[in-house]
């Protein structure tokens, strides 16, 4: 008999760049979580959102971590990628198949959530996300830098 068929999340994630994308002075915009993980902004899509257009979700992320001054331009899904975790609230392991976003920043100011508590806008050209990240978003990020080396 075949293993059953797993269950994912589904999660949507911007690589939000300051600069011409692929240019030598662009920069990646990440944040430390609350528990100490680093990450793209973005997220899960909620139980009611399951027929909502993706870029509406990324919308209302992106209000929720950034606040609402932050401007840019959502671009084309460039990279999908797995991640395993545990989560904070359950303590049980949970698989997201995230959708990442190229987006170019437009301006404005950015304000974290209280779920964050750190940010840093990363030179994409120098960036070594094994310095930041583990896992699947690991994967996902060295994929999206890999593309624009």
């Amino acid at each position: 008999m075949p293993d059953p068929k797993d269950l994912y999340y589904i999660a949507v994630k911007l690589f939000l760049v300051d600069g011409p994308p692929g240019g030598e002075a662009s920069k990646l915009f990440i944040f430390k979580d609350k528990f100490g993980d680093w990450d793209l902004p973005g997220g899960r899509i909620r139980k009611d959102e399951f027929d909502t257009p993706l870029e509406e979700v990324i919308k209302r992320k992106i209000l929720e971590e950034l606040g609402d001054d932050v401007r840019y331009e959502i671009g084309k899904p460039v990279v999908f990628f797995r991640h395993e975790r545990i989560e904070n609230s359950s303590g049980q392991s949970v698989r997201i198949f995230a959708v990442g976003y190229e987006a170019k920043f437009l301006g404005g100011k950015i304000k974290l959530s209280e779920l964050h508590t750190q940010s840093e806008w990363v030179d994409i050209a120098t960036f070594k996300p094994e310095d930041y990240f583990t896992g699947g978003w690991l994967k996902g990020v060295k994929e999206y830098l890999d593309r624009h080396s």
